[in-house]
Order: C-alpha cells, then sequence, then structure tokens
C-alpha cells in the first residue's frame, strides 16, 4: 500500500525550487556550494530534503544562485519542470 503525499512541506519545497533553479542555471552542487560559503554535503542533504536548513543559509543559497528567497519558497513556482528533475 503506498501512501500518497498530496502537499508537500516548506522543506520539501525549498529542497525541490533548489535543485530545479539550480538545473535550469546550469549549476554544479559544488559551485554553487562554494558561492554560498556551505559545504557541497550540506547542500546535497538541503536538495534532497532531508536535513531542516536555517533562515541565513536559505538565503545565502538563494543570493548565490540568484533566485529570490520567496521564489525558493513558493511551491507553484516551479511547477511544470518535473521531466527535466527526473533522473536525480
Amino acid at each position: 500500500m503506498s501512501k500518497e503525499k498530496s502537499t508537500l512541506t516548506a522543506r520539501e519545497v525549498f529542497a525541490r525550487n533548489l535543485r530545479r533553479a539550480r538545473r535550469l542555471k546550469d549549476m554544479t552542487q559544488e559551485s554553487l556550494a562554494l558561492d554560498a560559503g556551505v559545504p557541497r554535503g550540506y547542500l546535497s542533504r538541503v536538495e534532497r530534503g532531508s536535513i531542516n536548513i536555517s533562515m541565513d543559509n536559505a538565503d545565502a543559497l538563494s543570493h548565490a544562485i540568484g533566485v529570490p528567497l520567496y521564489d525558493l519558497v513558493n511551491p507553484a513556482k516551479f511547477v511544470g519542470l518535473d521531466e527535466q528533475d527526473k533522473g536525480g
């Protein structure tokens, strides 16, 4: 029996939107992490939604990627880009 989740948590929305924005800008995790001043492993966990992120780190990532923070927490911002996001 599979559990379907109709709504994403704020953490999941941020993770999904950050990953999609990074891919749209053709950035690697390594380059984004370096620009934001966070470890690459930390960024990987953030993009998977496996850890909570502080507001300071969320702000640093949004500045480094050039996307306003409010877009990274907007559930509708990157809708329709699911096909690009498949495959890891």
